[in-house]
């Protein structure tokens, strides 16, 4: 089971694309997915709501995690996703290129902690155009 995780977070992840998406994308790599709980494919759209603790300063936090599976009931849907994070990420501050680095001690209790990335910019490739990337790693199983 992975116990530390971290997601770098893109323009799109902190809302500064002016754009609008239902929170942060989980990649379906088996390593990352093995994080955090199980969630029911036979069931539409199952989600469950994670206590999250702030590392530093032990405040308490609501995300959803959600797997929109939609295309398995005739929709289009078939991904993974944090939700309920945009409070959160307002009052860290959070900025693009900036690491959240998620946790589990061994009780399976949740933290989060933002590691800042010191001025990092956005990537853009030749044409200015914004270059995406996942963004996530695991650090340790």
């Amino acid at each position: 089971m992975t116990t530390t995780i971290s997601k770098k977070l893109s323009a799109n992840d902190v809302g500064a694309t002016g754009g609008h998406q239902a929170g942060i994308l989980v990649p379906k790599a088996k390593e990352i997915l093995s994080f955090f709980p199980q969630l029911n494919p036979s069931i539409k759209n199952p989600r469950i709501t994670l206590l999250v603790r702030e590392r530093a300063d032990g405040s308490k936090w609501e995300f959803n995690f959600i797997y929109y599976n939609n295309a398995l009931f005739d929709g289009t849907r078939n991904e993974y996703r944090l939700t309920c994070m945009t409070k959160y990420l307002r009052a860290i501050d959070a900025k693009i290129g900036d690491d959240l680095i998620f946790s589990k001690d061994e009780n399976g209790s949740v933290y989060v902690e933002c590691v800042r990335a010191g001025g990092t910019a956005a990537r853009l490739n030749d044409d200015g155009v914004l270059i995406l990337s996942g963004g996530w790693k695991i650090i340790n199983s």
